[in-house]
């Protein structure tokens, strides 16, 4: 039962099971899946014409597929997948259970392992792998943030869940053929939102009916790339095509379709799900694989996001250097976004990933909403045991050997053919060519690689070495990490076979003394005449949920937030908030090229702020579904106020500090690590008070910088003297309070607006460190739809240079509770 349902998982399409009856099944019998190397139905493209060759804008949003010739191309290729287990299996019993065709091309098959092997040996197959019980729980980020439960029910349940919001992606295009984005996924009406007007391009990569209901514009820019010179028409596609996998990832995890299963090197891991599986998404392509994009084509993607009507702009790009000038804020880029905020459009940008350097931030302006990663409770674990008993951990996502079974380890260096020598191949011990080795020494065996520099540069593959191991019949790999490789931090990788990398030096360096010390060598010759060494690899593909989280990773870039060039500090706290950005599955491109690992797969596991800023897009989304009125002042109010300050476990959010070794070297996360905090989704729907700021307060905030007057006239084309010059950063009304430098004492205010029913709040608060402070009222009574103000008063009673922290707490009696950070840097008493 359980292999069935897990088959079943793997693709809920499938159309009527094809058997061969057993009249009597053999005991060693096991379901295997079986891939094929032809792609399957989901990445054919359809509505291909020989005039596409030119650019045209097409605004007709088609189904992708026609009905009747998929059907059937279905039953075709459920037919060359029956002529090959008749081929391959030569009238053998078998008893196939299920044609996959959408997602993957393959079947699955209740085989011996004989067969499997023999089915193996297809040039058509791609994959077999023995079936095995999994748990379903990918993109696991929704369970993680409770929007099945806590979350998708207040906006009608997942079939809604964002419909009617159209999310902007300025990234490296998509991959229009992946189901996440299909719009056939429910019986639900699901019309093209009225307030959008964007169109498709088609061009002879991404063809007529690319776009449909979900997908419901697609563009890209390049002219500033075309112009240097650097643009690559082979790897970067002159069209919306994603070539890089990027931004297929970022766009599935803010609005991918909801229940789509996650097959990766032949391995199921659960269904994914966007944030807002019925949001629409808008593909706005303005950076490339060989060479990155340049402000140009992205404020020209941000500008026509903005006349297409989209609702929430996200950026998973950061620039790579800051800007210079008089502030940071005036750049192109960040005074578009400022344009787009006049609009109604919410802003999300990731942090970058810097960090963990204190002002290390890439991501300004008080108008973006800046999002930095965290961890989740989701880990894959692996290890391998050796013959001593010894447990070494390990990464892979990759299935264990068999259980109670030991197999001899081998190195690569230690079974060369004859005609190799480490002096004609000083890189032989990665595994990157099966012609080095002997085969008969390795069959059966677990073959020991180096996992050196190259791997890290790309000169190198872990897939490349999978296929040596496989060609050689290896029973697993176990990949060492060089000693010159020094604190390198490894995803999880797909693994086709039982496989373990060790990302640790030293528990490389353990293995290899345990491995040494057990091979038996000829007294005369030295030559090796036994390998003794033996272990058995656990297996990496089973998920654990036992770990503390979230906690803010190493990568995510920290504030407080540099005002120029000079690295003065700005009275703004960055980042916003952190959001899951630590290995995340979700749609990858068949084209991407991002990770060498993930190369061919329909999905990826990565990690960074660029995949924390689509998880808020798409929470966003559900906010503005709610909330039709909301600026996007009021949306980032609700996900700041609203914020987590703790774990699962109800301990302080901790925040990693070192890249080497970043579990060893951590502490409390601060405002300047977390802003306000990590996001609670389903608060963030309930936030009972709002900050409310808009684009004149902005205005009024950057014509108050010495010297901007002339520069705010050029961004925008507005004089200074219509706004109030004399408001700083601190005066803005952000839902968190930073002074850079306090010299005395400061006041600053705070407006309130109830979006809620009538409720009475108490203030409670910590002030920073070498600071007092004094909150007026420290109650209030405050009636729907009404304001309230306060006047928070700072006091520096020490002369300090270094930040401390606190917060004000908003606790009203009708349960709404709310969370303002605050910072003081510099104190002058």
């Amino acid at each position: 039962m359980g292999n069935l349902y897990w088959v079943y998982l793997v693709l809920p399409f499938c159309f009527g099971l094809v058997l061969n009856t057993l009249s009597q099944e053999n005991s060693d019998s096991d379901v295997y899946i079986v891939t094929l190397k032809q792609a399957p139905l989901s990445h054919s493209y359809q509505g291909f014409n020989n005039d596409s060759t030119s650019v045209r804008l097409n605004k007709l949003y088609k189904p992708r597929n026609d009905s009747r010739s998929h059907q059937r191309s279905s039953s075709y290729i459920s037919r060359v997948h029956d002529s090959l287990l008749k081929k391959a299996l030569k009238g053998e019993k078998y008893r196939k259970l299920y044609s996959y065709r959408y997602l993957i091309n393959g079947f699955s098959v209740l085989i011996t392992p004989q067969q499997a092997d023999m089915l193996s040996r297809r040039q058509e197959v791609a994959n077999v792998v023995l079936d095995f019980p999994v748990r379903t729980a990918t993109t696991y980020t929704p369970q993680f943030l409770g929007l099945p439960k806590g979350v998708w029910p207040r906006v009608g349940g997942y079939e809604t869940a964002g419909e009617g919001i159209v999310i902007g992606f300025i990234d490296t295009g998509i991959d229009p053929t992946h189901s996440s984005f299909a719009d056939d996924v429910s019986d639900h009406t699901y019309p093209v939102p009225d307030h959008f007007s964007g169109i498709c391009e088609v061009t002879r990569d991404f063809p007529s009916g690319s776009c449909n209901r979900k997908l419901v514009g697609a563009r890209h820019f390049a002219a500033s790339a075309i112009t240097r010179g650097v643009f690559n028409s082979s790897q970067d596609y002159a069209s919306p095509l994603d070539g890089d996998g990027h931004g297929t990832h970022t766009a599935s995890v803010a609005a991918g379709n909801h229940g789509i299963p996650v097959m990766v090197a032949g391995h199921y891991f659960g269904n994914a799900s966007g944030m807002a599986p019925r949001s629409h998404i808008a593909v706005y392509k303005a950076l490339y694989k060989s060479f990155g994009g340049f402000a140009a084509d992205v404020v020209a993607a941000i500008d026509q996001a903005a006349q297409d009507g989209v609702d929430i702009i996200s950026l998973s790009i950061t620039p790579n250097r800051r800007p210079p000038g008089i502030a940071t804020f005036f750049n192109p880029i960040d005074m578009a976004l400022l344009s787009a905020v006049k609009s109604g459009i919410f802003v999300v940008q990731a942090a970058g990933n810097t960090g963990p350097s204190p002002k290390s931030m890439s991501s300004f302006s008080p108008w973006i909403f800046t999002v930095g990663a965290a961890s989740h409770d989701r880990v894959y674990s692996n290890s391998i045991v050796l013959g001593n008993n010894l447990t070494i951990p390990g990464v892979g996502l990759a299935p264990g050997t068999c259980s109670n079974e030991m197999y001899t380890l081998i190195s690569a260096v230690h079974a060369l053919s004859n005609e190799t020598t480490l002096a004609n191949d000083m890189y032989v011990g990665e595994c990157q060519d099966p012609g080095n080795f002997d085969r008969e020494l390795i069959q059966g065996n677990l073959l020991i690689c180096s996992y050196s520099i190259r791997f890290v540069l790309g000169l190198s593959t872990v897939k490349q070495a999978l296929q040596t191991a496989k060609n050689l019949s290896a029973a697993g790999v176990v990949f060492c990490m060089d000693p010159f490789v020094i604190g390198f931090q490894l995803n999880p990788t797909p693994l086709n076979m039982p496989g373990i990398i060790i990302p640790s030096t030293n528990d490389s360096k353990i293995l290899l003394q345990y491995y040494n010390s057990s091979l038996e060598r000829d007294g005369f010759t030295k030559k090796i005449v036994r390998f003794g060494a033996v272990a058995s690899i656990s297996g990496g593909l089973e998920a654990n949920y036992s770990v503390s989280a979230p906690k803010v990773m190493y990568y995510s870039a920290r504030g407080p937030d540099p005002e120029d060039g000079f690295l003065d500090n700005a009275d703004i706290m960055k980042p916003n908030l952190v959001a899951p950005g630590n290995s995340i599955w979700a749609a990858w491109s068949t084209l991407g090229m991002e990770s060498v690992e993930f190369q061919g797969e329909s999905f990826a596991m990565m990690s960074g702020t660029s995949m924390a800023a689509p998880h808020i897009a798409g929470l966003a989304a559900l906010i503005k579904q709610k909330f039709p009125h909301f600026s996007p002042a009021a949306i980032a109010s609700a996900l700041s106020t609203t914020a987590s300050l703790y774990d699962k476990n109800g301990s302080p959010i901790m925040a990693q500090r070192a890249y080497m070794n970043p579990d060893l070297n951590q502490s409390p996360a601060t405002p300047f690590d977390m802003g306000n905090g990590f996001v609670n989704a389903s608060s963030a729907l309930d936030p009972g008070l709002i900050f409310e700021s808009t684009y004149e307060d902005y205005m009024s905030f950057l014509c108050g910088i010495n010297g901007s007057i002339p520069i705010v006239f050029n961004y925008t084309g507005q004089n200074c003297q219509l706004y109030n010059s004399t408001v700083t950063a601190a005066d803005l009304n952000l839902p968190s309070i930073t002074i850079a430098r306090l010299n005395r004492y400061q006041t600053v205010g705070r407006s309130l607006t109830n979006i809620a029913g009538n409720e009475t709040y108490r203030v409670d608060w910590t002030a920073p460190f070498g600071v007092s402070m004094n909150v007026t009222p420290s109650h209030f009574f405050i009636a729907m739809g009404e304001k309230q103000v306060l006047n928070i008063t700072f006091n520096a009673m020490t002369n300090d240079s270094t930040a401390s922290f606190g917060r004000i707490g908003l606790v009203g009696n009708g349960g709404h509770n709310l969370n303002i950070p605050l910072s003081v840097i510099v104190k002058l008493y």
